[in-house]
Order: structure tokens, then sequence, then C-alpha cells
């Protein structure tokens, strides 16, 4: 028999991910701070959340950072009983992930911190990876609904340990972006043609998720989103305060951070974060191509 699942957040990933549960023959309920983002979705919405707690046996959370999560949790809390499932696919603090986690367990109820990747193509296609952190019973329970929007699903340990891996991830994705942002303003500065360039070299050894999907926006000057600035400061705030909890130099990251805060402060936060490109264009001046 399916569970009943509860959906809180239909932002740039939430909605995708809904929109997948529902093709697979999920009847969800939803909540979103911001009216009407549920219009032309075959699901059910909530008044509020503890209404939509008590509907559900698996709540799902995908929202932007750890107050969001902490929030939305103090307003699900009159709905939620022993025997329910919260699933968190919000990028939030690792440290506040187990502290939330082990109050919920003093009530019986289980949790998974579940964080994503792969952009908001990947939440519309289906095609999320999802690291998670939390016990591998409550992740056999959670397999089936995971699995109408992720092609990958990998268990890395406790709980807590699903939010480490995506801050690992996020130091991949902005290192492999500062790689393609510079790489394709040398071939600008250097007066090659760009887009025969990178299809010159992004099946090779030099090529990357990043370099594929977003090389070609970078070339066109699309700044359309799969993941913003903003979102993507919010996820290096979290590296850079846990490696520093854990005493790790990550010299490069600080780096990409403070040209991403450069561009926050020129009021591009909104933009892709493939916009850092920008960053490096402003400091190469008439080098580079307007």
């Amino acid at each position: 028999m399916q569970e009943l699942i509860g959906f809180v957040g239909l932002g740039i990933m939430g909605r995708g991910m809904v929109t997948n549960l529902v093709s697979k023959g999920y009847h969800p309920t939803v909540w979103n701070r911001t009216p009407g983002k549920a219009s032309g979705l075959d699901v059910d919405e909530a008044e509020d959340l503890a209404t939509l707690a008590k509907a559900s046996d698996v709540i799902i959370i995908c929202v932007s950072d750890t107050p969001d999560v902490t929030e939305i949790l103090a307003a699900l809390k009159d709905g939620l009983s022993a025997g329910k499932l919260i699933i968190d696919h919000s990028t939030i603090s690792p440290l506040e992930t187990r502290r939330l986690a082990l109050e919920l367990l003093d009530r019986k109820i289980a949790w998974l911190d579940a964080p994503v990747s792969g952009g908001s193509e990947g939440a519309a296609n289906g095609t999320l990876t999802t690291m998670v952190g939390g016990s591998e019973s409550d992740l056999k329970r959670a397999r089936p609904i995971l699995q109408c929007y992720s092609t990958t699903i990998t268990h890395l340990g406790p709980v807590g340990s699903g939010q480490l891996a995506k801050l690992v991830n996020q130091i991949l994705v902005v290192g492999n972006q500062m790689a393609a942002s510079e790489a394709l303003l040398f071939a600008e500065a250097a007066g090659l043609d760009v887009g025969r360039t990178l299809e010159a070299v992004k099946d090779g050894a030099a090529g990357s998720w990043m370099l594929a999907n977003r090389g070609p926006q970078m070339i066109a000057g699309n700044w359309e989103p799969g993941f913003t600035i903003d979102l993507q400061q919010k996820d290096l705030r979290l590296v850079l305060e846990t490696a520093d909890e854990i005493g790790v130099p990550l010299p490069g990251t600080a780096l990409i951070f403070q040209l991403y805060r450069a561009l926050q402060h020129s009021g591009l936060g909104s933009e892709g974060n493939h916009a850092l490109i920008k960053a490096l264009r402003q400091l190469a001046g008439d080098v580079a191509r307007a």
C-alpha cells in the first residue's frame, strides 16, 4: 500500500520533484510559503503545515536554508506522531541536522537527510543524485519515493552523513565551475571560436558536468539559473563553516566564495551559478569579451 506523502517547498527543485511523484502515481499533499506554486499540479494543498503532517505518512522538505527547516519543523510539530518519516532534501548544517533528528527520535519519528544534486534539470527529468544519511531501514522505506526523481541514491551512513556528502559535492561543483569559467575566459581573450573550443574539450579528460551543461549557457550569455548564486553562496557558507569546525583548509573554495560575493554586491545573486565567469571578466577588463 502506497504511503501518503506531504511535500513542503515547491521552489526551483521541489516543483519538478512533485511533478515526478505525481507521474509515478502518488497524490501528495503540498504546502509552500508563497501561495500559487501548486498551480497546474495534481495535488492537494494543505491549509497549514500541521494539517499536512497529520495527513501524511512521509513528509518531504525541500527548502533553502537551516532556519527554514527549523521553522517548518516547529510548524509541523502538532501534526507529527510516532511512526512518521521526514525526508529532508534541503542542504543545511550537518550539526543542526543531527540535533533536529535526535529531537524527533525521542518521539519515535524517523529522519533521513537526503540532499540532492543535478539542478533544476535533474529535478524535472527525475535524474537527481541523492545523498542519504540515516538508518538503512528508513532508507529502504523511502527508496520507492526517492526513485521517482532520483537515478542515483547513495547511503553514506548515519544522520548528518548526507549533508556532509552534499558539501563535498558543492566543493566540486564550484571548483569545476571556476575551471570552466577560467578556460572559457582564456578562449575568448585568445580569439578562439569558443563554441568549437568547447566541443573540442568537453568529452575529453577536461570534461565535467558543469562544462558540458553550463558552458553553452555561458557562451550564449544565458544566465537562467539551474541553481542561483544566492543558493550557491548559502551552500559555500556551510562548507566553510564545517571546514572550520573540522580544521580543513579550503583556499580554492574560499576564493570562489569571495568572487560570488562580489557578484551578489553587483545585484546578480538571482542569476545562475555559472555567472561566475562575470567576476573573472570584470577582473580581466578590456582583455575579455564584453
